[in-house]
């Protein structure tokens, strides 16, 4: 299960993001959201959500793939 300081942190990049813009802070949440993605215990609808935003995230930014996505496509 994903600790709350996991959650903290995804919640206070994103607010950040949102707030200022900061192209940081929204790295620094796509890579919070990609971890929450790779915990094992977390329930199919939040890790769809949680990818979600990572990719709105990185489109943001005007990035082609997050970091996620690129590791998905090279084990393929």
């Amino acid at each position: 299960m994903p600790t709350n300081n996991l959650w903290a942190g995804v919640l206070s990049q994103l607010l950040i993001h949102q707030e200022s813009g900061c192209p940081h802070s929204a790295r620094h949440a796509i890579r919070l959201l990609d971890q929450l993605c790779d915990c094992d215990d977390l329930d199919a609808e939040v890790r769809l959500l949680c990818e979600r935003a990572s990719q709105r995230i990185g489109q943001s930014l005007g990035v082609r793939q997050t970091t996620r996505e690129a590791c998905h496509a090279r084990a393929a």
